[in-house]
């Protein structure tokens, strides 16, 4: 719970309300400070108060323990003494202080919403469930603690383990974890994909064939106020912040729709923007094709003008095997078509490697340090292969709800914060 004691510091023990413990826990995580300089701070503003605070209820405190400069604890003791209260009111009273002179910090908003294109042609990599999960990693609660993996770890661990141990693995330690406050944006997910599938996971019907749909919005046929059509991804954990647009079946005949339209390649960012000032961050569930749609997607999250490096961009998802690397190929030269035929300044965000397992052998192994290698775009995650996603899908729940601290979950907190 605390660091490790440095210079002349104490260890000292007392106790401490349960309530008061999990908030300076969250408020220095918050703060990104050391809970054993927050206590410090929050007694020697304790002690310099010319008048006791209200009582706090301690009737239920637990263990306590941090380190503090040497003297201060003797002197807050005595303070206590000579104020007539006892040690754990004061020291409860000190935390308070310190939280009541350090709130918790607003949540940092882009100034242009963040569009994640989530992409690859091939289908069958996982790309609905890392664009589900990176959005349901960017929607967690600010005020609450979830449990991190940061994910640079991958990108040291080739050169950094013996040959004959597996990468991931030795990047996958638990003492790699980390709590961290959740990012707290407010997300909508986009479900692209006439397939629906993210829209079936998380527990939606699709759209009515016969009714409004973001195909008609982008064909110019829509019929009332695409918001209309979004729904809330619920879990207390998201806190109303994770939304969804629902795909419907007739986007399999988007690109035909598209053929007719005039300047289709900002049909989707037509559609998409009136939403733009109700969120922080837009992630869209591409399907598995290089047509029209594509274009639409890739347009929709170029750099705009005044809007920084890494906002906003593309995300390709792969598996670690040879037909992933073909299909990248294929994409990776789409994107190149466009920035030339367009002049888009269209930014990759970084590759993910989903579904990874060992056990697979050589041809995971190998193919996950193919991967690794390529230095531009980068490797910004691996996701692990495991049964808890697969779980999730068949209840229709979120996995971040669903297993909140599983390997997966925590992996793709990691992802959502490299590429924030």
């Amino acid at each position: 719970m605390t660091s490790s004691p440095s210079g002349d510091r104490e260890k000292v023990v007392s106790k401490l309300p349960a309530g008061l413990q999990q908030d300076l826990k969250i408020r220095t995580a918050q703060h990104g400070i050391d809970i054993q300089h927050a206590v410090e701070a929050g007694i020697t503003a304790w002690r310099g108060l010319g008048a006791n605070l209200s009582p706090i209820d301690t009737a239920r405190a637990k263990s306590f323990s941090t380190w503090l400069p040497s003297g201060q604890w003797e002197g807050f003791r005595a303070d206590c003494s000579a104020r007539g209260v006892s040690l754990v009111q004061g020291l409860s009273q000190s935390i308070q202080l310190w939280l009541d002179k350090n709130p918790a910090p607003d949540v940092q908003r882009p100034v242009i919403v963040r569009r994640i294109i989530v992409c690859n042609q091939k289908g069958g990599v996982g790309k609905t469930a890392v664009a589900a999960g990176t959005g349901e990693a960017l929607a967690e609660d600010a005020e609450q603690l979830h449990a991190v993996r940061i994910s640079k770890h991958f990108a040291n661990a080739l050169s950094e383990t013996d040959p004959a141990q597996d990468p991931v693995e030795a990047a996958h330690d638990p003492l790699e974890y980390e709590d961290l406050p959740g990012l707290g944006q407010r997300v909508l997910l986009v479900d692209f994909d006439p397939q629906c599938h993210m829209t079936k996971q998380l527990a939606h019907e699709p759209l009515p064939i016969e009714g409004d749909s973001l195909t008609k919005h982008m064909a110019g046929e829509g019929k009332g106020d695409l918001r209309d059509l979004i729904v809330e991804v619920e879990d207390e954990r998201f806190g109303g912040r994770l939304h969804l647009l629902p795909a419907c079946t007739d986007a399999f005949l988007l690109d035909v729709k598209l053929s007719g339209v005039r300047a289709r390649e900002a049909a989707l960012e037509r559609a998409l923007m009136p939403l733009e000032e109700d969120y922080d961050a837009i992630l869209v569930d591409c399907p598995p094709s290089l047509g029209l749609s594509m274009d639409a997607a890739a347009y929709y999250g170029r750099r705009r003008p005044e809007e920084v490096p890494g906002n906003s961009g593309v995300l390709v998802v792969v598996q670690a095997e040879d037909s992933s690397a073909d299909a990248y190929g294929l994409l990776t030269s789409q994107i190149e078509d466009l920035r030339d035929d367009m002049g888009l300044d269209l930014e990759y965000l970084g590759i993910v490697v989903n579904h990874y397992d060992a056990r697979r052998g050589y041809i995971a192994t190998s193919s996950l340090e193919s991967w690794m290698e390529i230095k531009d775009p980068r490797v910004v995650g691996v996701i692990g292969d495991l049964k808890e996603q697969k779980e999730a899908v068949r209840v229709k729940r979120p996995l971040l709800a669903y297993a909140p601290r599983c390997d997966q979950a925590v992996a793709l907190r990691a992802l959502a914060r490299e590429i924030s």
